[in-house]
This record gives structure tokens, C-alpha cells and sequence, in this order.
């Protein structure tokens, strides 16, 4: 079948590096993104400069509304859906959670949860057998990201939830779901929380003592999606460099 996948918050990041892995292996790809459309602009021009098939489409992936549009204009181009990647989500300044307020919760919480359940729902809706959904979790799912990140660690142990239930779910149907779960990778989300220099700080805790790529994280997206994993679902790949 023609293979078409939509990438949320493909703009940047493991989103931007996901979108021209699968591009490469001849996805067509719908790059979603929320405010930065000069870069997810320059991700599709990347993509066409290849060879390859995409566009660009601005949507909150929190809002029903606009995960439905989503789908619908990607349908349109292309034709049904027949992939997913869910790694739009958001990161605040590092705090205790004694010092969050239920605001930066609930927004957390709306990023990196709702929009994952709302894009599998109508992936799920949509999708033929054989289709497959990968979301992007984190390592903090496990470490609860104590200090930090506990809003953000709870999101992410949501997802890893709803990625399990989910795979069961529609197992009989076909369709596959699984996660990755990246630790410590050069990304910009680091500044979002204020610590830009955070990989390198922390690499000496990492057990192979360095920070991982985008490419590192888009290559295990990538394959989770492929037939080479076609027996693999509610399964998870930890790209922590050990921890």
C-alpha cells in the first residue's frame, strides 16, 4: 500500500529528523506543526530537494477540531493515512512540583496527552490493516524526572499507558502501536526548560557518555513503523544510552 504518515510537531527536532528518515524510505509526509511554520516550511523543501513527497499543515494537536482537519487535508493530499508519529509536546522552565501551578499541569498534560489520544483516535478510525502508530514518550516516564520535570514525566507515563492499552485494543485489526522513549538527545526542548546545556551537563551520568541524535531516535521511529517490525506491538525502544 502507499505509505502515508502524518508527523506531529514535525517541525523541529526528532519531529524534523522523523519526517526525512520516512521521507527517505518513501513515505509521503504530512509535517504538522503549531507555530513554527518557517520550520516546518524548510523540513518539506528538504524533503522535495530529495526527491521525496510533503507538505507542511498547521494544527493544535490538543484541539478536536484541528486533529480532524489534520487528517482530512492530509487525506486530501495524499490519500489515507497509513502511519503515525506522535511527538508534538511541550516542556516548561525546570521546578518542584510543590512550585507548579495546576496551569502548566493541565497545559502539560493537554500537549503531550490529549494530542496523542486525540491523533490515535482518528488514526484508528481511518486506518486500514497494516497500518502502525509510533509515539514519542520519554525515559522520564521511568525516572519521574524528579526536580525538574515531574509534570512532564507524568505526561509521558500517561502516553506510555494509553500506547499499551491502545495495542491491545486493535491488535486483531492489524494495526500496530508502540513507543520510543528518548533520554537525553540534542534537541531545542532543553532551552524551552531553561537548561540549554543540560545533554552536555549531564552526559557524564549517561552510562555511554554522551548526549543521542534526533537521526538516533528517527531511525527506531522508523523501523517500530516498518514491516521489519510487523511483529511488534505495545512494545517500547529506550533510547538512553544506557540509562
Amino acid at each position: 500500500m502507499d505509505k502515508v504518515v502524518i508527523v506531529t510537531g514535525g517541525s523541529r527536532g526528532i519531529g524534523a529528523a522523523t519526517s526525512k528518515r520516512l521521507a527517505a524510505d518513501g513515505y509521503a509526509v504530512c509535517v504538522n506543526y503549531r507555530t513554527r511554520v518557517d520550520a516546518a516550511d524548510q523540513v518539506v523543501a528538504e524533503i522535495r530537494g530529495h526527491g521525496g513527497d510533503a507538505v507542511s499543515f498547521r494544527a493544535d494537536v490538543s484541539v478536536e477540531d484541528d486533529v480532524i482537519r489534520l487528517f482530512d487535508a492530509t487525506e486530501a493530499e495524499f490519500g489515507a493515512v497509513t502511519h503515525l508519529v506522535n511527538n508534538a509536546g511541550v516542556l516548561f522552565t525546570q521546578s518542584r512540583l510543590v512550585d507548579m501551578d495546576v496551569e502548566r499541569f493541565n497545559k502539560v498534560m493537554a500537549a503531550n496527552v490529549t494530542s496523542c489520544f486525540l491523533c490515535c483516535r482518528e488514526a484508528i478510525k481511518r486506518m486500514k490493516r497494516g497500518g502502525a502508530i509510533v509515539n514519542v514518550s520519554s525515559v522520564a516516564a521511568r525516572t519521574g524526572s524528579p526536580f525538574e520535570y515531574v509534570d512532564y514525566a507524568a505526561s509521558k507515563g500517561a502516553m506510555d499507558t494509553l500506547t499499551k492499552g491502545l495495542s491491545l485494543e486493535v491488535a486483531a485489526d492489524g494495526i500496530r502501536v508502540n513507543a520510543v522513549r528518548p533520554g537525553f538527545i540534542y534537541t531545542d526542548i532543553h532551552a524551552d526548560g531553561g537548561d540549554p546545556d543540560r545533554v552536555d551537563r549531564l552526559s557524564p551520568q549517561i552510562p555511554l557518555r554522551r548526549g543521542g541524535t534526533p537521526e538516533e531516535v528517527a531511525n527506531a521511529i522508523a523501523w517500530l513503523l516498518s514491516d521489519e517490525a510487523s511483529y511488534v506491538t505495545g512494545s517500547f525502544i529506550d533510547l538512553a544510552g544506557g540509562r
